[in-house]
Order: C-alpha cells, then structure tokens, then sequence
C-alpha cells in the first residue's frame, strides 16, 4: 500500500517528479535533485582531525602495555613525514585477564578472524595479547595465510613471556588474538611484520607503554584510509571500586558490520576494548555480544560487509582493589554485570560513531531513529534499511528534503515481524542545534513542509532522522553518512 500512494523522482541527476499524495506538500517549492547535487558538486569533505584529541594517562586501565611501529606493510610515501605505523601490540599483564571477541559474518572470514577464533576456543577466553597489522588485509589467502597468522600468535606470545605475568595455567602458547586490515587477496609480508614485533619489544618495556603515548601509536597502527586515529577512555564506578576502560577502533570505507560471538558458524572495522575491571569470559563474551549489536552492528557507511571485521575486549582485573575480588559473574552478580554491561555499551556506540564520522569522503553524520516498533529486531532491522539506501544517502549529500525515499526504504524492509502499517507512521528531522523537530508526515498524512528550514537543517554536519511505527514500544538507532562524489574517488583508486 505504501508504494502504491507515493510516486518518486527520476534517479539521480533526473528533475523531481510530483510525490503523491504523501509529499505533494513538500515538492512545490523543492529545487530538482539534479540542480541540487550540481551545486554540491565541488563539496569540500569537512576536516575530522578534531575528534582526536590527548587524553591524560591516569584515565587508561591499569595493567596494559600498548605500543605502534613502522615495520614495512605500508608504503612511505613521503620522506619528509614520519612513517606510517603499521604495526600494533597490546599486552595484558595480569595473569587473570578474560577476552571475548564478536567477528564477521561474512563467508570469506579472513585468516586472523579464523585464527583468532580458534585461540579463544583454545584457551577458554584466556587470552591476553593483541596484534594487528595495516596495509594487508590477510584475507582470501589459503592455508599460506593460515600459517602467517598463527607466526603471529606465537611471536607475540614470547613478548608476554618476557613482559607479562604467566597466567593461571602457567602456559604462555596461544595467548595471542590477531588483526588485520588492508587489501584483500594479499599475502603478508610475514617476515618482515615478524621482525616487528620483536623489534617492539623494547617499546613495551618503556614508559610511555603505560599511557596515552603508547595507545596513541596502537591507534594510529589501526588506520588505513581513516583520517584520524580513534582512540577514547573513560572511567566508571563497579561495586565501590573506580575501573577505567579504553578503546581503539578504525575504519572508513567497506563498513556495514554483522558480528557475532566466535561460536557462531560466521577497508574494515576493527576494534579493541580493554578494561581493568574483572569479569569472566562467559559474562565478558555475553556483554560484548549485546554492546556490539547496539554499536558495532548499528552502523553503515556504504553497505559493505568486511571479511576481517573484528571486535575485540579484554577484561584483566588489575584495577586498585579488585586484586582479591572475585570476577563477575553475570548469573551469579545480575546487577554488577548489568552496570558494567551497560557501560560497555554506552563506550562502544562512542567508539562505533567516530567509525561513521570518518566515512570516506563523508560530510553528514546522521542518526537514524526508529521508535515504535513490535521488537528491537524490527526497529533495527528497518534503521539498517533506511541507513545503507543509495537514494536516501545521496539525497543527504545533496541537502535535499527529499523524505519519500526515507519512506519507501522502511516500506521495503523485510522479514519483519509484523507487517507496516502507512496510516500510523510520522517521520520527522531533528535538528542538531536542540530546536524544534521538522515534521514531515504524522500518522500517514503529509505535514506542509518549511523547505526554508529543511534546507537549513540539512546543510548542518549533523542530523537525526527519526522514524515512528506506531507499531510497540521498541526503539533502534543506526548511524550512517551520505555518499559523495569523494567516496567514489578513493575507491576508485584504493589500491595505489
């Protein structure tokens, strides 16, 4: 019924057509799309470099050691500039650390995924190191690829024997999870990624391995097309005691997540979460796999699914006062699990949203809300639609009020447990500056639109594009971007 009662514009660069009846009141004083993105054409991308910022060393978590390095995967493209790190190692010291991790989904996992997967398994959620490389993704590359990755596990774990505690079993093998990003279809230059690592080893054993200099150089190993390195800490209190949480993460281009926990038969997003407070694997795994499907899992900058993407969390109980506390248990300790658990996520969506500000050649950053719904796998289900449509997107980059695409990708989405209902639906824009919401259409009848105003709305960096079913009580948010012409360019030309 919804497509039968809306009539869109041409694709783009066509005239705008009459929308009826739902957005004949918005289309008689819109200028055409193609006007519109002619005008946009030579948009500059805004500069991102502002979210990266110093953070003081006390706010990271205790019991970490974390360093970056050049070690020869990435070109040196300038020698008048410092080279680019590509090489990146944390280390837990505590003999009690947890890990979990949620990874892709896609059918070619890559070989760090794999490798990664089968440590945990290994190790019971033991694991208590971090490698990652950038440059070359390490994926699609057979069993030469396998092989590469679990060189890494095993020379990373000899820098634990010489840095970390041994842990609770005494053993220091396969304690190591692996990460990589870049090209597809590439093997790793393994020798020389060897060779850094164990170069790195005095690195760990300094200072500035302890604080922001140290997560700095982890965070700037991540990148590949990022612009800026995306790195947060924060601080929170759990059971009287103060515990501290960081995290790294990169991506850019090819990000459209589904992750799952490693039991699940499933440029790139990656990311670290390390924290000092203690909670054990199984619990430590269930809140990671809750944070990431409200994070992680609730972004799109272009609707590509990575063959590397990973999430990864470390939790080593080293915090003051929790060395004679037991971890938490998510059965056993329901409200300390749900504060941390909480927590967890909170950070996480910070992270997974400098991933979204970051977009290739991005100028938007938007929210899309959708409210209302029988089920949060209904409302996320329908968010994910509205936020990877082609048409939606462009019209974001073109600052056109052009809201029957925003409808059409709700009505298109499938799978839902209950049917769509158009004559209960209002959709509005929320302005980033607090005033007043633009309504657009309440209750499946259209509201006589202030094209002034959502022109000037649109042309703001930030917006939230808000979605009510009338269908439940559920809620999901998505964070996505526009397309521009930039995002085009870059992967035109990725591999060069």
């Amino acid at each position: 019924m919804l497509l039968a009662t809306i009539s869109f514009s041409n694709r783009l660069g066509g005239s705008m057509q009459r929308i009826a009846p739902l957005a004949n009141a918005t289309s008689r004083n819109t200028r055409s799309i193609g006007s519109s993105l002619h005008s946009q054409s030579h948009k500059q991308t805004p500069s991102k470099t502002h979210h990266f910022y110093s953070i003081p060393d006390s706010s990271f978590p205790q019991g970490y050691l974390a360093t970056g390095l050049h070690c020869g995967v990435k070109k040196i493209k300038s020698t008048s500039s410092p080279p680019p790190l590509d090489l990146g190692i944390v280390l837990s010291t505590s003999p009690r650390t947890s890990a979990a991790a949620c990874f892709t989904k896609n059918a070619f996992k890559a070989a760090p995924v794999t490798v990664s997967t089968e440590v945990l398994a290994q190790t019971g959620g033991r694991a208590r190191a971090l490698v990652v490389n950038s440059g070359c993704a390490n994926a699609v590359t057979g069993k030469q690829g396998l092989r590469d990755a679990w060189d890494m596990v095993r020379t990373t774990d000899a820098l634990l024997a010489t840095h970390g505690a041994t842990n609770s079993s005494g053993s220091m093998e396969n304690q190591t999870l692996v990460m990589s990003t870049g090209v597809i279809g590439q093997l790793l230059p393994i020798n020389t990624i060897l060779s850094g690592i164990e170069r790195a080893s005095v690195s760990c054993g300094s200072q500035e391995a302890l604080g922001f200099a140290g997560w700095e150089k982890v965070a700037k190993a991540f990148m590949t097309t990022d612009t800026f390195p995306k790195l947060r800490a924060r601080s929170f209190e759990l059971n009287g005691t103060t515990v501290r949480i960081a995290g790294i993460d990169k991506g850019a281009g090819m990000i459209h997540p589904n992750m799952g926990p490693p039991s699940a038969p499933h440029a790139t997003l990656l990311g670290l979460i390390a924290t000092d407070a203690a909670i054990n694997p199984k619990s430590l795994q269930s809140a990671l796999t809750y944070a990431v499907e409200r994070s992680f899992n609730s972004i799109s900058v272009d609707g590509d699914m990575s063959t590397n993407d990973t999430i990864v969390a470390f939790a080593n109980g080293a915090a003051s006062g929790l060395e004679n506390k037991e971890e938490i248990d998510e059965e056993q300790n329901p409200e300390e699990f749900r504060i941390f658990r909480n927590e967890l996520t909170s950070f996480a969506v910070d992270l997974a949203k400098l991933v979204v500000r970051d977009g290739e050649g991005a100028t938007k950053f938007v929210t899309v809300t959708v409210q209302g719904a029988p089920t949060f796998e209904d409302a996320h289900k329908i968010a994910s639609t509205v936020s990877t449509s082609s048409l939606v997107k462009c019209a974001l980059y073109g600052e056109d009020a052009n809201w029957g695409r925003i409808l059409c990708a709700v009505g298109y989405t499938t799978s839902l447990s209950r049917p769509i209902d158009p004559t209960k639906i209002s959709l509005s824009f929320i302005p980033s500056d607090g005033s007043e919401p633009l309504k657009l259409l309440t209750q499946g009848e259209p509201e006589v639109v202030d094209e002034v105003r959502a022109k000037v709305i649109l042309e703001r960096e930030e917006l939230e594009i808000k979605v009510e079913l009338g269908l439940g009580s559920e809620i999901a948010q998505y964070f996505t971007c526009d397309l521009s012409h930039e995002y085009v360019t870059i992967n035109g030309d990725y591999r060069s």
